[in-house]
């Protein structure tokens, strides 16, 4: 349209030019007449293009930027953005609110800690926001919690955990990974590499989802499987006791991490032993994407949690303006994972995570 509109202006000066120009006679008086109607019509009508073109830059700039929208929505997460998983997980929440143009505040208790967690949620829910986005990492603690929420009319996405629980709360749809599936993957994945005895390192007990893991992975694996459990707060201790199974288990052919909280300190742990064990975790971390792409690890496995932090504000912003939401599958739960990263992926996927996005 601004390009019509300054098409008609620059039309216009140019009329009124031909115009000035069939009125020329041969004295000085006409030609000075025709010298002030040129220059009258060149000025009307570049100062006519410049404000056709000056209107049209102002529509047309700010489309460039996202119209705000006065909806804010509230994050409550178990993990802390001081986590390297989920720092990227919040990247990806601020990135949508940016595009959506809307407000988002992000929350997560402390520690691991539910009883902090369904405070949290209850106090989100009493500040009356648009949209609540919440993990259910413990669906009978936070459950009621959760399902308050929806009482009060506030629609509710899942992320990361809690795909197999977010439906009985009313919740709309979920955004994130099978564990008990993803657990399977990995366990087959080390199959096929001849391994039948493995340890897995759970850093946070109690949380559902990494259960999940652990039990698809022994039933994918087909073999003998230890779970062992770290504090996340204390990598110095979960090395040691790792690098104790290490020491104290001789037909131990793998460890299978369960996030990069778990995975560090086993590299650390296998380092420090000299142990030849094959390991693969869940998630990424710089140093994870290191060990892979050196050869130090088989794989990881991940569920893209920027995306998971990406796609729930976006989707809540869209309900809100058309009253629909898109389901991923019946089973109301949009995959974003999981996604093997393996030594012949690995470098590309490093780029990715030096700008925060994997």
């Amino acid at each position: 349209m601004w390009k019509f509109n300054r098409l008609l202006a620059l039309l216009a000066a140019l009329i009124l030019a031909l115009s000035a120009c069939s009125s020329v006679d041969d004295s000085d008086d006409a030609a000075d007449t025709e010298a002030d109607t040129e220059e009258s019509a060149d000025g009307e009508g570049e100062e006519a293009a410049d404000d056709t073109e000056a209107d049209a830059d102002a529509e047309t700039g700010d489309s460039a930027a996202v119209s705000a929208r006065d909806y804010r929505f509230v994050v409550v997460s178990h993990g802390q953005s001081s986590d390297p998983f989920w720092s990227v997980a919040q990247n990806g929440v601020n990135a949508a609110a940016t595009d959506m143009g809307v407000t988002v505040e992000y929350q997560a208790p402390g520690t691991f800690d539910m009883v902090e967690m369904s405070q949290i949620i209850d106090a989100a829910v009493a500040s009356q926001p648009d949209g609540l986005i919440v993990t259910i990492p413990d669906p009978d603690a936070l459950g009621p919690s959760i399902q308050a929420a929806v009482d009060a009319g506030v629609p509710v996405i899942s992320m990361n955990s809690g795909a197999d629980a977010f439906q009985e709360f009313g919740v709309l749809v979920h955004v994130g990974q099978t564990e008990y599936e993803a657990g399977f993957i990995a366990g087959q994945t080390m199959a096929a590499e001849g391994i039948g005895n493995a340890l897995c390192i759970n850093q946070e007990v109690g949380n559902s989802a990494l259960d999940d893991r652990c039990q698809g992975f022994t039933d994918g694996l087909g073999g003998s499987v230890e779970v062992v459990p770290v504090e996340l707060a204390d990598p110095t201790g979960a090395q040691a006791t790792i690098a104790g199974k290490l020491g104290a288990t001789d037909d131990l052919d793998a460890i299978l991490a369960l996030g990069p909280t778990g995975a560090i300190p086993t590299l650390l742990a296998v380092q420090e032993v000299g142990s030849d064990v094959a390991l693969a975790t869940f998630d990424l971390a710089p140093e994870v994407l290191e060990a892979i792409d050196a050869g130090d690890m088989l794989f990881a496995i991940d569920q893209a949690q920027f995306l998971q932090g990406y796609l729930p504000v976006t989707l809540l912003t869209q309900y809100l303006d058309t009253g629909a939401v898109p389901l991923g599958s019946v089973d109301r739960v949009i995959l974003t994972g999981p996604q093997l990263v393996t030594a012949d992926t690995a470098a590309s996927v490093i780029e990715a995570s030096a700008q925060g996005l994997r």
